[in-house]
């Protein structure tokens, strides 16, 4: 269901977003570090779906067209989208971290920079955040026709292309050989 390249949400989607943003703003507001945010305009934020074959972005906050970009307010955000894959339940508490860091962009932390990840790391929830590489792996293992393996260290890399003995292993420097992946077929 894609219109002009953004994806609509299901209507299981949307109840299940808006299940996340209320959580995450309930949240929030009993965050001593959000005391004196208007942590309430976060519900007016309309949220959607990134593509479910999106591997690298868990989470984006989309502004409106024109917005001052040094002066930006909670009403600029156009959306924001979540990967469609963390409103499964068991990536609940990882959604709920992305949308926590989509809403510090919206309160106007454009850059990740120590102010913002002091803001982000105040999320209560302290492991979600840790699973950021693993959705990452997870998402491009799924999409990927191959597998680059090392035959001494059996690292594996999932690709979308084959790599016909013309890259190396990160870790030990074997050249690697290509496998179908298995989760594909």
């Amino acid at each position: 269901m894609e219109l002009s390249g953004l994806v609509r949400p299901s209507i299981e989607a949307k109840a299940n977003l808006k299940e996340l943003r209320d959580a995450v703003v309930d949240i929030m507001l009993d965050m001593p570090v959000w005391a004196d945010a208007p942590i309430e305009e976060l519900r007016d934020i309309p949220l959607g779906v990134l593509r479910k074959n999106a591997t690298q972005r868990h989470g984006v906050t989309r502004w409106k067209r024109g917005v001052n970009l040094n002066q930006m307010r909670v009403s600029d955000v156009d959306v924001i989208d979540l990967h469609p894959r963390l409103l499964d339940e068991e990536w609940r508490p990882y959604g709920a971290f992305v949308l926590h860091h989509e809403y510090i962009h919206a309160l106007g932390f454009r850059a990740h920079d120590s102010t913002f990840r002091a803001l982000e790391s105040a999320w209560p929830g302290r492991r979600a955040s840790k699973h950021a590489r693993e959705f990452t792996e997870l998402m491009r293992r799924s999409r990927a026709d191959w597998l680059w393996v090392c035959a001494t260290c059996d690292t594996t890399y999932p690709r979308q292309k084959r790599s016909r003995g013309r890259y190396k292993c990160r870790v030990c420097s074997t050249v690697l050989t290509d496998r179908i992946n298995p989760d594909k077929v």
